[in-house]
């Protein structure tokens, strides 16, 4: 398929390299607010046409599916001008700023009958799907506790990405994503939420401590941070076992199950853009790894530890 990548920092310079790996994958087309960026960002990676705003790239007939790359903040918008436009849409976690602004992303990829999936690569790793499968067919027994936790130190400076409220920018939205996504991958939906943490000069969180109850008194222990480092790893204990992921448990490449250790490559982003591919080709519209109600759910989470730490983007735009 012909994609176009909007935006072009980091995250999409990473995933376009990896884009470039997946068999039929062509990156036809990429913008940039400064055109000379995204000409920069197109000669690096042989890409045919570069944009000056992403609605020059939504006006290109050729493209038929984008990825949104840019700033939390701009998620929203853009992801509803490219289904507007008629494209598939891979959106960059997390989707939106809020719940809010995942539902009406997700009825409007309804409305237009095009696929939509927030770029969560964690689910489509070989490894963490199967941790998943194990703890399905019950090899460690009832899952009764989950730790997760990602961190590393950021040094606060005024107008960054990650601490910018405007940008979307705080410690949940950024990193506390992945812990909060395997818990709900492995446990479900909490019935209890309850969330500790502080905050930056610039009204986003720096750090969040969660807890998450569930019905069958299971819990998850997560915590986040741009303020300290505490890795990215997690684990799964159950009443008859239990599963080791080692740093990083967003792209795993090791896990012990029950103790046995299964190691993998990294194949960083390939997994996710390929079942990208494969469920648009299907005529799929979500994806059965990652469905728009799995998403709706994290967001919900994610929102309600913001609103307990004080934070809120209800007038980000």
């Amino acid at each position: 398929m012909k994609w176009g990548v909007i935006a072009t920092g980091g995250i999409a310079q990473t995933v376009t390299a990896d884009m470039l790996k997946v068999p039929d994958v062509e990156v036809l087309a990429v913008s940039s607010r400064d055109v000379t960026k995204a000409q920069a960002f197109a000669d690096r990676f042989g890409i045919k046409r570069a944009y000056g705003d992403y609605r020059e790239l939504l006006r290109d007939p050729d493209v038929e599916v984008v990825y949104v790359a840019t700033p939390h903040a701009q998620h929203h918008e853009v992801t509803l001008a490219a289904l507007d436009a008629g494209k598939h849409v891979l959106c960059e976690k997390p989707i939106g700023l809020t719940v809010a602004q995942a539902e009406e992303m997700v009825e409007r990829a309804a409305v237009r009958e095009r696929f939509l999936m927030e770029g969560m690569w964690t689910r489509f790793n070989p490894l963490i799907r199967e941790v998943h499968r194990a703890v399905r067919d019950g090899e460690i027994g009832e899952v009764r506790t989950v730790r997760a936790h990602f961190g590393f130190r950021h040094e606060f400076r005024t107008g960054d990405r990650l601490w910018d409220r405007e940008s979307g920018g705080g410690s949940v939205l950024d990193l506390g994503v992945y812990p909060i996504a395997f818990a709900h991958q492995i446990l479900g939906v909490p019935t209890h939420i309850a969330a500790h943490g502080g905050l930056a000069p610039s009204e986003v969180d720096a750090d969040a401590g969660i807890l998450l109850g569930y019905e069958s008194g299971a819990q998850a222990l997560l915590s986040c941070s741009l303020l300290t480092d505490l890795g990215s790893g997690a684990e799964i204990i159950g009443t008859e076992g239990s599963i080791q992921i080692p740093d990083q448990m967003y792209n795993a490449t090791r896990a012990v199950i029950d103790g046995v250790e299964h190691t993998i490559e990294d194949e960083g982003y390939t997994h996710q853009i390929r079942a990208v591919e494969q469920h648009i080709a299907a005529g799929l519209t979500e994806s059965p790894a990652i469905t728009w109600r799995n998403t709706l759910e994290v967001m919900g989470t994610m929102e309600e530890v913001l609103r307990q730490l004080g934070v809120s983007y209800d007038t980000v735009r």
